[in-house]
């Protein structure tokens, strides 16, 4: 019977029993993937300043399009006359965006489904889940990462290549930046849930199944970088935001790469 009661005090939008700051972490997510995506959208749209040699920004890598330059240009597209950031950006926007862990960021901050644990929601008990449109293309998962791995390769060969300048070989500030950008978004795509599940987590007995061992450890590795996979993505949005702002200072001629090696 008490029971019954919390539960129909607690019905209502926002209505609740509990007695801390839950509203603090929906809010802070509001705040943070706001200010990443308006940086971002900012940043693709502009179609310049985004390459300072060796430094590719990773918002347009591959780079596509006639407007590339010549030497880091990947395929010529006459027909596209936008910054050549928009051709492939759609594929990394599906990726966090149907992502496991940004779901629950996103639906809790801005849709207010749920606003937090135990806290009264706009619906009450009428809950549709994911089956209907257009929430059912979170489904489309799984593809958005086969898309976006090969992405992470590009974003491994462009980190690669800012070790090698006009003069040789050395080693930059933006080189640094480069390579922990690319670190970080491979952590947060080996600890994507759907990959987790395509290297084992569909076995049932990896002794009796075929490759068992590799696979084996191969899901015990994205397991490790699954346990902080909200970390992976909060820290991968913020430092790819800020390794294009790093190359667009370089570029504009705001700042200069200092040299370490």
């Amino acid at each position: 019977m008490e029971a019954s009661v919390a539960i129909s005090r607690a019905e209502g939008l926002g209505r609740t029993l509990r007695r801390d700051r839950w509203w603090v972490a929906p809010l802070s997510v509001a705040v943070g993937l706001g200010i990443c995506g308006a940086y971002a959208t900012w940043a693709i749209f502009q179609g310049r300043n985004y390459f300072a040699e060796p430094y590719l920004s990773p918002f347009y890598s591959p780079c596509l399009g006639a407007q590339c330059p010549e030497e880091i240009r990947l395929l010529e597209f006459g027909w596209w006359p936008m910054s050549p950031a928009i051709l492939l950006m759609w594929v990394i926007l599906g990726f966090r965006g149907t992502c496991y862990y940004y779901r629950k960021a996103y639906y809790r901050a801005y849709f207010i489904d749920p606003p937090a644990c135990a806290v009264g929601e706009h619906r009450g008990h009428r809950y549709r889940g994911e089956t209907a449109f257009p929430f059912v293309l979170q489904n489309l998962h799984r593809y958005f990462l086969y898309l976006s791995a090969f992405i992470l390769a590009f974003l491994w060969y462009d980190s690669l290549k800012a070790f090698f300048f006009e003069d040789g070989f050395g080693v930059g500030v933006g080189t640094i930046v480069l390579l922990v950008n690319v670190g970080l978004l491979t952590g947060y795509t080996f600890g994507c849930h759907s990959l987790r599940h395509l290297v084992g987590g569909n076995v049932d007995c990896y002794s009796c199944a075929q490759f068992g061992d590799g696979r084996h450890r191969l899901w015990r590795g994205a397991t490790f970088f699954n346990r902080n996979h909200m970390a992976w993505a909060w820290t991968s949005l913020i430092y790819v935001c800020l390794a294009d702002l790093y190359v667009r200072l370089v570029a504009s001629g705001i700042i200069t790469d200092l040299r370490i090696l």
